[in-house]
């Protein structure tokens, strides 16, 4: 999946068409972004399309319904929200994945991330707290003590004396 990102930043036209056709389950979309790795931005980026970042970014990154990839050279001192972030550089900051965040082996991630899935690869760098689908595990908690009837305690407490 990351491949694709990693073309654009050679930024052949031979290797985009190579990423397009490869191992990725999404074919390269025409229409990402590049910031690259000469470029400072402070500010805030909204983005209605792909987003890789190869240069500086400190503020907020937003792109909801698209992938955000902070690429090796990227360094990030910004939130990001965005369906699915993937970070090969240096984040400094909050980050919101709808869908996935993934952590690369050559990721180094400062903030915390609230995300239903987030996989972090051998070698990851990551201090911060991890939030994964925050609203589910209060409700099966309150499920199991409704069923947990006085009987029930009686059993639990014989048993362990």
């Amino acid at each position: 999946m990351l491949n694709k990102y990693k073309s654009l930043l050679k930024g052949s036209e031979s290797d985009l068409s190579m990423a397009a056709e490869g191992g990725d389950s999404k074919p390269m979309s025409d229409n990402t972004a590049l910031i690259g790795a000469g470029v400072k931005i402070e500010g805030q980026v909204v983005s209605q399309e792909d987003l890789v970042i190869a240069g500086e970014v400190k503020g907020q990154i937003t792109a909801k319904s698209h992938h955000v990839h902070i690429a090796n050279s990227g360094v990030l001192n910004a939130d990001i929200t965005a369906n699915v972030v993937s970070i090969e550089g240096s984040v400094t900051g909050n980050i919101s994945g709808l869908e996935n965040v993934i952590i690369t082996s050559s990721g180094n991630v400062l903030g915390n991330i609230e995300c239903p899935r987030v996989s972090l690869e051998d070698g990851a760098k990551f201090k911060g707290s991890i939030e994964m689908s925050p609203a589910e595990p209060v409700a099966a908690v309150r499920n199991v003590k409704t069923h947990f009837t006085a009987a029930d305690s009686d059993q639990v407490d014989s048993k362990a004396s």
